[in-house]
């Protein structure tokens, strides 16, 4: 813990830049499963008024839409692999010259529904590779000469509902030299003539779209666009006719596409410009209804290039399209409030491609598509088609995509049994059938993907998808009471399983795996409960056993508590997990570890109170972590280190508290560099009810980490003096004695100095109590007998009640000399130690020859080690040995009166008397 708090206060007391983080202030960067694809940042509806300062600088998209930024100036420098750049509804007003000159990778850039009024010479100045502009509904008005100038690269400029008037300023752009695509939709030009464009070449346009309330003349008279195969004239909110002039139809030779709207042409304009396009191959056509009944698809349909054609919003009803011209036709799009398939479109022999949908189609007859038999595709999608005859489609052998989904279906007969072998895709999704009988697709050996989800299913038979070998997707709805038998499904990589109310799965075979043996290749199984009411899907483990090669497993509403610990036991390459809107209050991390490649995780909304999980979960892999709409109130530092691969975090929409126990969080969301805690800077605080509201990273940690840093001072210092304190007590405890007793004597000679009193004796005896017969028997007999020397010894100056130390300074300082008798007990002895110390610092306080060593027992040299400050005595100064002199005993005491006489400086003697 203190490890962690010192880590925490290392980077509090640094100040690190906030700037310099990986989580965002007011953007978040979007996950990406391959970090090779770059960074992409999102800002958008964020209420920004500036573009933010932290967006990092590698970033290739950025996203800004719905702000209220309103100039742009250099707030994209630096960020040179920039490829997309979206300002959409940004309220922006002006851009600042040059402010786009870093971004010399940028491709694409939105700046649709703003209000820049003109663009000015140096705009766009550095988008030299950019290939897609969309200025559309911007107000534009203006545009200087030289606004495009370097766009180079420049393919699609969208300059749709602006303000623009002539042509001159629309000039530059045909001579951009890649431009392909120029959409003019809705501006004020009154004409748009080829003559008027003075360009030094032709131009590279190839797709042109055009309309405008005030658009009068519409001309290509000269070679200007020698590659253009697109146009599309269109009406604005004032209807206008404008007028096409065609004066050499080898000018529109090229022109192989051809969109028109009612109100932009005049029914003879549009015949004349029909009759001039010799290689048209698409043809659209909105709301014109009267030219349809004028004939004009029969004038169209002789064009023999002709193979594409749209017809949208034109209400016709069951009106006869008179396409019997239109046999060479291979796509067809029909949406025009139809109640039952054209009799028309059984003519069109060659049609590959037909689309019927969003219309009103109540009944198909057998003989709808009877001559259509070359079909490839046919889209029957949002109509009211009750039942499906067997004979409807039989004879679409070549159908490879079939879409009848979001109709009234609730029969369908024997039509998927016979024909339609082909057929690779069906999607009946959303219909009203209530009942699926066994060997319902038999025939559909070459279906790989199938959409059959609906709320209304209610009866399924065991033996519905057994034929369904090559499938490998599959979206079902699975009613209530159903035992799924998915036997024979090899191939299926992708199920997603939409439960009924009430579903309870069990397996209903004696084999290990049922139903579900051979969906051994399944890489993304997805689970959805119903949304009225939750159930238990008991036995899914048994489910999942059957699934070796799982790669994502999704479960929605599915769980009424976390699953079993050995749910995933046997699914070792799971990589994506989510499990949301179900109770995983009482989750376990042992449920993880049977799965430790886990790269993505999402428990969105499973009433998750704490993170506490993830500390024994084993998921050292995990990069992507969404636990958002849980109930967590506290995150610990220490499930950062349990996920050491972790980039994405999302908490948003919890119940934080906003006090010390979330410092540690609130710190590392601030500082760490690799994981992005997706929209931090706005979660809120819950708790305490008094800072309920306030965003959670403006609480102030530093006074948490103060007290923490004076906690951890204090402790580190109480560590430190114990330690210290025990080895200066092992190692240095005599020295410490010595000068303390050194420092007492000191002051005592200061004080007696000051006092200048005179000694009241000749000599202070210091000797053990174990030598005190030796003292009285031979010592004062001859020093105080016969040589008359006034000695004090303990008992007889020593004061009762006085402290001992007290008396032993006041007994040597109150003496000429001290004698100090040394023997092994005066070695061993506390009190005998004093006296020596408090001697020895008088000797080289008055440098005098105050201090007589006489020894009573021959000690070696080596005992005197532990006594350092007497070995260097000895070794320096003359000593009296008792045991040298028992022979001749008047010598020695001789030599001890001769020392109490002497009165000299200190000098060094040559050791003596050994």
């Amino acid at each position: 813990m203190q490890l962690k708090t010192q880590k925490l206060l290392f980077c509090f007391l640094l100040h690190i830049n906030p700037s310099l983080t990986y989580s965002l202030k007011n953007c978040s960067i979007l996950y990406e499963d391959n970090p090779s694809a770059g960074v992409s940042v999102d800002c958008a509806n964020r209420d920004l008024v500036s573009v933010p300062d932290d967006i990092p600088k590698e970033a290739v998209s950025i996203e800004l839409r719905g702000n209220s930024i309103q100039k742009i100036k250099e707030d994209f420098r630096g960020m040179s692999r920039l490829r997309y750049l979206g300002l959409r509804k940004s309220g922006i007003t002006s851009v600042d010259d040059g402010c786009f000159n870093d971004l010399v990778s940028l491709e694409t850039l939105v700046m649709r529904n703003n209000d820049l009024s003109a663009l000015t010479a140096n705009m766009f100045q550095g988008l030299s590779n950019l290939t897609t502009l969309d200025l559309s509904s911007s107000g534009i008005y203006f545009i200087h000469t030289s606004a495009f100038r370097f766009l180079t690269s420049l393919k699609v400029l969208n300059l749709d509902y602006n303000a623009l008037k002539t042509t001159d300023e629309i000039q530059p752009i045909f001579q951009l030299p890649q431009i392909q695509t120029l959409s003019l939709r809705c501006n004020e030009l009154s004409s748009f003539e080829s003559k008027n464009f003075l360009l030094n070449k032709s131009s590279s346009l190839q797709q042109l779209f055009i309309s405008g309330g005030s658009l009068r003349k519409f001309s290509i008279t000269t070679p200007t666009f020698p590659h253009l195969q697109v146009v599309e004239l269109s009406t604005c909110s004032t209807p206008t006719k404008l007028k096409w002039d065609i004066s050499d139809k080898t000018l529109l030779e090229n022109i192989t596409q051809f969109y028109v709207e009612e109100n932009a042409l005049s029914f003879k304009g549009v015949q004349n410009v029909m009759q001039n396009l010799i290689s048209l191959r698409h043809f659209k056509i909105n709301m014109v209804v009267r030219w349809i009944k004028r004939g004009l698809l029969s004038a169209v349909c002789k064009i023999q290039s002709l193979r594409r054609l749209d017809l949208f919003y034109n209400n016709m009803n069951n009106m006869t399209l008179k396409l019997a011209p239109c046999s060479q036709l291979t796509e067809l799009y029909l949406d025009n409030q139809l109640t039952r398939v054209s009799h028309d479109i059984r003519s069109l022999a060659f049609l590959k491609v037909l689309h019927l949908d969003n219309n009103y189609i109540s009944k198909l007859s057998c003989e709808d598509f009877e001559n259509t038999t070359r079909l490839v595709e046919l889209n029957l999608n949002t109509n009211q088609i009750p039942s499906l005859e067997r004979c409807v489609l039989e004879h679409l052998t070549e159908l490879k995509h079939l879409d009848l989904g979001y109709n009234k279906l609730r029969a369908f007969g024997d039509t998927f049994k016979v024909a339609l072998h082909k057929l690779e895709f069906l999607d009946m999704s959303e219909n009203d059938i209530d009942e699926l009988f066994s060997n319902t697709f038999e025939g559909l050996q070459s279906l790989r993907h199938l959409k059959m989800a609906s709320d209304d299913l209610t009866l399924m038979k065991i033996k519905t998808f057994p034929e369904l070998r090559n499938l490998v997707d599959l979206n079902v709805s699975f009613p209530f009471g159903y035992k799924p038998k998915l036997q024979g499904l090899q191939r299926l990589e992708n199920l997603t399983v939409y439960f009924g109310k009430g579903f309870t799965f069990k397996n209903p075979y004696p084999n290990k795996h049922g139903g579900l043996s051979d969906l051994k290749l399944l890489k993304s199984l997805t689970v959805i409960g119903c949304t009225d009411l939750p159930f238990r899907l008991q036995n899914l483990k048994e489910m999942l056993e059957a699934m070796g090669h799982l790669e994502a497993f999704e479960a929605v509403g599915v769980f009424e508590e976390a699953p079993d610990v050995d749910t995933f036991q046997f699914n070792p390459h799971l990589s994506s997990l989510t499990l949301t809107n179900t109770d995983m209050s009482d989750l376990k991390p042992e449920l993880f570890r049977p799965i430790p490649n886990l790269q993505r995780l999402d428990l969105t909304n499973s009433m998750l109170r704490s993170m506490g999980f993830l500390l024994q979960a084993n998921l050292s892999a995990l990069k992507y972590l969404k636990l958002t709409d849980n109930k967590i109130i506290m995150i610990k530092e220490s499930v950062w280190e349990a996920l050491p691969s972790l980039t994405y975090l999302d908490l948003s929409y919890n119940l934080f508290t906003c006090d010390c126990s979330n410092a540690g969080f609130i710190q590392w969301v601030k500082t760490n560099k690799q994981t992005q805690v997706v929209d931090a800077p706005q979660y809120k605080c819950s708790f305490p009810v008094s800072k309920e509201g306030t965003l959670l990273l403006d609480f102030h940690t530093q006074s948490c980490f103060n007290g923490s840093f004076l906690c951890f001072i204090s402790t580190t210092c109480l560590v430190v003096l114990t330690l210290l304190t025990s080895l200066v007590y092992h190692f240095l405890r005599q020295h410490l004695v010595y000068a303390f007793h050194l420092f007492l004597a000191f002051l005592y000679d200061s004080k007696r100095k000051k006092k200048n009193d005179g000694h009241q004796f000749d000599a202070f005896v210091s000797y053990n109590v174990h030598d005190e017969g030796w003292v009285y028997r031979e010592m004062l007999p001859v020093l105080e007998g016969e040589q008359g020397w006034r000695l004090c010894l303990h008992h007889t100056y020593f004061q009762p009640g006085k402290p001992i130390i007290e008396n032993i300074t006041d007994a040597i300082y109150g003496s000429r000399k001290t004698i100090c008798v040394i023997s092994r007990s005066y070695l061993q002895s506390e009190w005998c130690s004093n006296e020596f110390q408090m001697a020895s610092f008088r000797l080289f306080d008055e440098q005098k020859d105050v201090l007589i060593l006489l020894f009573l027992e021959e000690i070696p040299a080596h005992h005197l080690s532990p006594y350092h400050r007497m070995r260097k005595l000895v070794k320096k100064r003359t000593y009296l040995s008792w045991p040298q002199a028992a022979q001749h005993p008047g010598v020695f005491w001789q030599n001890v009166q001769r020392a109490l006489q002497a009165g000299g400086a200190l000098t060094e003697l040559v050791p003596a008397g050994r």
